[in-house]
């Protein structure tokens, strides 16, 4: 058992990320998969049933709740593990509906109020040297953007020596090279080197402030928690002038009761004179209304 800290009178507990990593292994968890459901979700037993024949899954898996929005679908083999997050979503069909499922990768750490940075991308590398196309070296290139996990049948089955193409896990949070040396030192110690262009297929965007995941609209990050936000801040500020209106409209239809009355500007309070000459503070407009 672990020992027991305490850091300002609350106990804590600190694992080694190698104690973690044999936790996930024994725990089935090298290929968890979250499902993400947005627009309603449907039964944990009807989900164990469609997301294996729908999202063609080959190997075993399985699928518990988190959350009311999260399933956990913790896949057998990396084929499944890769295939699951290659797609942007899943649409399931049940009874006649469809349900919109994303996939997230799983994290030690996982919150289910955010969505994880790490997303699956294609890269691709144009006029490689043919010799590099062997799956060590394409790796080891692809190592440079983020985890690499497979190269494409085509790059697999040697029938385009235009371009190598692999799959890679990216951190959407960091900065990625467009290009990336190669050489070969040759006996005499001389190295030769050549550029080769790093090509994105397609790299999903993420909202820093939000900590999810957004598209683009006209070259713009559009991010629907963000809009949401500024949306309704927008909405209280109309509310509130119109309500500013409304009440020095209604304190402009005040007419005059006995002798001559004086109003003097003011919204939550008016100061009136009587025919005496005294002054009155009148709080609620609505009783001269």
């Amino acid at each position: 058992m672990k020992s027991i800290m305490y850091l300002h009178g609350e106990p804590r507990i600190i694992w080694e990320e190698e104690e973690v990593e044999q936790m996930i292994i024994k725990e089935n968890l090298a290929f968890a998969v979250i499902g993400k459901f947005s627009y309603g979700c449907p039964t944990i037993q009807d989900l164990r049933k469609i997301i294996p024949k729908q999202c063609d899954l080959k190997g075993e898996c399985n699928i518990g709740l988190l959350s009311n929005r999260h399933v956990l679908i913790r896949a057998s083999c990396l084929e499944d593990y890769v295939n699951l997050l290659s797609k942007p979503a899943f649409y399931l069909m049940i009874s006649g509906w469809s349900y919109t499922m994303r996939t997230l990768k799983w994290e030690p750490m996982f919150n289910p109020e955010e969505e994880t940075s790490t997303a699956i991308a294609w890269i691709s590398f144009p006029a490689l040297p043919l010799n590099f196309f062997v799956k060590e070296a394409v790796f080891s290139l692809a190592a440079a953007v983020g985890k690499p996990l497979q190269v494409d049948l085509v790059t697999k089955n040697q029938t385009r020596p235009s371009c190598a193409r692999v799959k890679v896990e990216v951190d959407l949070l960091r900065e990625f090279p467009h290009k990336i040396i190669v050489g070969v030192r040759k006996r005499t110690r001389e190295v030769v080197e050549k550029n080769i262009q790093i090509k994105y297929d397609y790299l999903p965007k993420y909202c820093k402030n939000c900590k999810i995941r957004v598209t683009m609209r006209n070259n713009v990050l559009f991010c629907i928690l963000n809009y949401t936000r500024r949306r309704r801040r927008k909405i209280k500020g109309v509310m509130k002038r119109q309500q500013k209106r409304r009440t020095s409209s209604h304190l402009s239809r005040i007419f005059k009761t006995k002798g001559k009355i004086k109003i003097l500007k003011g919204l939550s309070r008016i100061t009136v004179k009587g025919t005496m000459g005294q002054e009155v503070n009148i709080i609620n407009p609505n009783r001269f209304g």
